[in-house]
């Protein structure tokens, strides 16, 4: 008898749907329809219900234990606040962005008049309060949280600072109406990272209060509910494939690119250590398991970013510059794969350049030093030149006419960017990787073993 489980995603421009067979370990049926957050999120819903049901004869029961993540209504905002840029503010990034955060903000030292304002103007979910080792500076993460208490423009904050702090933060904030939740520092060391408490903070709080708050607890009544941040189950799904199952081998480290219409996410599980004897680490060392986000490199929202960068790029140079700014203009009124040559050459070359500049702003760069015993390289961020596994996601990869030649962006020979040489090229050619990132929460050796059935060399 058949297992089924049904997988929903809520997201900026389409609510997908996904059936897994769970006795077979395959895909039944994946769905989509242009989401509807803007007005009932509920109406997408039940349109994504009735296709799979037209399908796949799904029951009550089926439908009312699904589970869904969201990134709908710009995701989950977060302001980073830290002491210094190069570390508590940084780690307090990667910890937001590794829950599945969107990052609209950071601000280093104790916090100016002028940038209170402007993190107001942020209007952020929930502002991550860091700043000083265990032990170590306690000034600055107690001035911000003075000032942070006094505007009403935010409403949860997590402290994850010098826990030596603890008590002036507390005081900070009393009677100020907050939700103020506090856990262990992210950098409790100078260079040691420690996000996964705050990863779980952050996850916690989406759950329980901002679904709430941007409408989507209505789809509790339809179905089990939304369970995670869509980045967060994206990036599940990617640990699981590299990292394997106790039953079930991984694929070994890897980088993932997925293009959405309102942001390109990049995920690498890897270490990204120095490669050469020449090179030098500087800065703070990120985590295995790393996730940025572009909010400026969407195939829908931020087409106008990439037409911009397009024109710089050498991609360019053959293209004639009317029927370029006019199919921009075409691709603007579109929520679907476009028809027609020229459309479709357009939007590669954008969805190309969209790969190729998240990817770069995710490895590690290496810069000359001279020293007194000659040149020396210093390395910012991973190394993921020797990477062998390139994994693309997303709509305009999974419905490319030529996603090779989209995902080739990710790789590159410039001797100063870390990206990945002469990788072998993977496709998440059913678009599932949230519902991967979903079931792997319960199931994980079937979640992997259905994500390598469906994964695609291009």
């Amino acid at each position: 008898m058949s297992e089924l489980r049904v997988f929903i995603d809520f997201g900026s421009t389409f609510t997908k749907g996904v059936v897994f067979d769970l006795e077979s370990e395959s895909l039944l049926v994946r769905v989509q329809t242009p989401s509807t957050v803007d007005t009932e999120i509920t109406v997408g819903l039940r349109k994504a219900l009735a296709e799979i049901a037209r399908a796949v004869p799904v029951g009550e029961a089926e439908i009312r234990s699904a589970l869904a993540c969201s990134s709908a209504a710009g995701g989950l905002r977060m302001v980073c606040i830290g002491l210094v840029p190069d570390y508590t503010t940084k780690a307090g990034r990667l910890a937001a962005l590794g829950a599945g955060a969107k990052v609209v903000g950071t601000f280093s030292y104790e916090l100016s008049a002028a940038e209170l304002r402007e993190l107001e103007a942020l209007a952020p979910d929930i502002v991550l309060l860091t700043g000083g080792t265990d032990g170590g500076n306690r000034k600055t993460i107690v001035h911000n949280a003075e000032l942070i208490a006094g505007t009403p423009a935010v409403h949860n904050v997590i402290a994850a600072g010098n826990k030596s702090a603890r008590d002036e933060v507390e005081a900070a904030f009393a009677g100020s109406g907050k939700n103020l939740r506090f856990t262990r520092n992210v950098m409790p060391e100078f260079g040691v990272l420690d996000l996964d408490p705050v990863n779980e903070q952050i996850r916690e709080l989406f759950i329980s209060r901002i679904t709430e708050a941007k409408g989507i607890a209505r789809v509790r009544e339809i179905i089990g509910g939304v369970v995670m941040p869509t980045p967060a189950a994206v990036f599940a799904a990617a640990q699981l494939l590299a990292e394997g199952a106790p039953s079930e081998a991984g694929l070994g480290e890897l980088l993932l690119v997925d293009v959405g219409g309102a942001t390109t996410d990049v995920y690498s599980v890897a270490t990204g250590a120095p490669t050469r004897a020449d090179v030098r680490l500087f800065g703070l060392a990120e985590p295995r398991a790393k996730r940025s986000v572009e909010g400026d490199l969407g195939l829908f929202h931020n087409l106008d970013t990439l037409a911009d960068i397009a024109l710089q790029s050498e991609l360019f140079a053959a293209t004639d510059r009317a029927l370029f700014d006019e199919n921009v203009k075409n691709l603007h009124t579109r929520r679907s794969v476009p028809d027609g040559d020229a459309l479709t050459q357009c939007q590669r070359m954008l969805a190309r350049l969209a790969v190729k500049t998240a990817v770069e702003r995710h490895v590690g760069r290496l810069e000359p030093l001279m020293t007194g015993e000659g040149e020396i390289f210093v390395q910012r961020g991973k190394d993921l030149s020797k990477l062998t596994c390139v994994l693309g996601a997303g709509g305009p990869l999974a419905f490319s006419s030529d996603p090779r030649y989209v995902l080739a962006g990710a790789a590159s020979d410039a001797p100063d960017i870390l990206a990945p040489r002469a990788p072998r090229f993977l496709l998440d050619s059913e678009y599932i990787l949230f519902a991967v990132g979903l079931l792997a929460q319960s199931e994980p050796a079937k979640a992997l073993r259905i994500m390598k059935k469906y994964l695609k060399d291009i």
